[in-house]
């Protein structure tokens, strides 16, 4: 889905929604209850794991971060492994581990993309606990720490690091009234809850070619042309005027989140932009002559921020190898 433009403001209609938005966070609340009690049940990982999520739907660079956070991991040392959800994924059985070169029709645009950019071990599920067992019995070298992307909300998932990542609340209201899948006051719980555009930002680093993974541009290198642009996200908004204050004139076509993309969605007659995630999906539909590029994107964080990540994780780690 695209998120609607009345989740950004309070409106009629919002505020004719806001009572299912109590019906939506009582039952969110009894869920949470009964999963977190499931949860102290459960056999532990043997691991320290920390998920990364949002209050809100969609959009708040979650998986960039999360991408970074692998990054900073491999950087310090340690062995990271990811799970994520496989959403949009068809495949019959999960869960799966996922591979630079698994298909996103039947795993997921984002399982696909996090196996290509995190440079670790992936395993995608819709059972995150499930995922999470699977991976270490697959993996040959245990890692040190598993990274959840987008998790926050699955409560049987038992968690050592909870990161919820800010982005704005948009009008406040709860689903399906506003954004929101929990109230802002949860950010009172959680561990860390990293801003964007403060702790984070999300970087434009290249545009690369689908034809020709190797053939990169700068990100001004559509100044002053008109270009084609599509966008299979939460918020393809956000997408075009990143284009645009790169300086593009954007055509611009919006489709749902982890849409399944055919040559007909696809315009031509222009250079063709779209998303990291939104080429996974269409490299297999790129002929040798088609002008079609992705932004490359990047998390870059602060030192701050960087700093007690490692900290609370090496604390994490450390406690594991004691209690092991």
């Amino acid at each position: 889905m695209i998120a609607p433009r009345f989740w950004q403001r309070v409106t009629v209609l919002s505020v004719a929604l806001w009572p299912l938005s109590i019906v939506y966070r009582m039952a969110a609340a009894a869920r949470r209850r009964l999963n977190t009690r499931r949860a102290r049940r459960e056999k532990p990982l043997g691991v320290p794991l920390v998920v990364v999520g949002s209050l809100s739907i969609g959009g708040s660079g979650k998986t960039p971060l999360t991408v970074r956070l692998a990054e900073l991991l491999r950087e310090a040392g340690m062995r990271p492994a990811v799970l994520c959800s496989g959403y949009g994924g068809r495949a019959s059985a999960w869960p799966q581990m996922v591979h630079g070169g698994s298909d996103p029709g039947e795993l997921g645009d984002e399982s696909v993309l996090l196996a290509r950019r995190a440079a670790c071990p992936v395993a995608a599920g819709p059972a995150r606990l499930a995922a999470a067992r699977h991976l270490l019995a697959a993996v040959d070298a245990r890692p040190d720490v598993l990274l959840s992307d987008d998790g926050l909300q699955h409560y049987r998932l038992p968690r050592d690091l909870e990161i919820a990542v800010s982005a704005g609340f948009g009008n406040g209201f709860c689903l399906p009234a506003g954004p929101l899948r929990e109230m802002p006051s949860r950010l009172c719980t959680v561990d860390m809850s990293p801003a964007l555009g403060r702790e984070f930002r999300i970087v434009p680093q290249c545009f690369v070619s689908l034809t020709d993974r190797e053939k990169t541009r700068p990100p001004d290198a559509f100044a002053g042309a008109m270009v084609n642009a599509v966008a299979g996200t939460a918020a393809p908004q956000r997408f075009f005027r990143q284009l645009e204050s790169l300086g593009a004139i954007v055509n611009a076509r919006a489709y749902s989140d982890h849409h399944r993309y055919h040559k007909k969605d696809l315009p031509r007659g222009a250079p063709l932009l779209m998303t990291e995630k939104d080429a996974v999906k269409c490299e297999t539909l790129a002929g040798t002559g088609d002008d079609w590029w992705f932004l490359k994107v990047s998390a870059v964080t602060t030192a701050a921020f960087e700093k007690e990540f490692l900290h609370r994780v090496r604390q994490l780690v450390q406690h594991n190898g004691q209690t092991a």
